[in-house]
């Protein structure tokens, strides 16, 4: 007999399933609980992507002009950008109210 969905436990999930409601992060401002900021100086940037693909977050994509830049509805200000640009083109800075 199968169970029904209010009787399934951590058990029954299957490997990689999604707990939530599919797509429903993208509702959610994470970004207000950060208190530092990335800023860029464009001038340096290479547009190699580290620093996209080292987002925790996956909120860091190309603007127009090809540069990649935070999305600060998500952003929560980790500084991992920051930290693996090899140009140094992203530096964090206080959060502003």
């Amino acid at each position: 007999m199968a169970k029904s969905e209010h009787e399934l436990t951590w058990k029954d999930l299957e490997i990689g399933c999604i707990v939530t409601d599919p797509g429903s992060a993208r509702q959610y401002e994470s970004g207000t609980w950060r208190s530092q900021r990335p800023t860029y100086d464009f001038k340096k940037c290479i547009k190699c992507g580290l620093c996209a693909l080292n987002c925790p977050e996956g909120c860091i994509g190309p603007n127009k002009e090809g540069h990649f830049e935070a999305d600060m509805f998500y952003c929560k200000g980790c500084g991992v950008c920051s930290r693996e640009c090899p140009t140094r083109v992203i530096t964090m800075a206080e959060e502003e109210e």
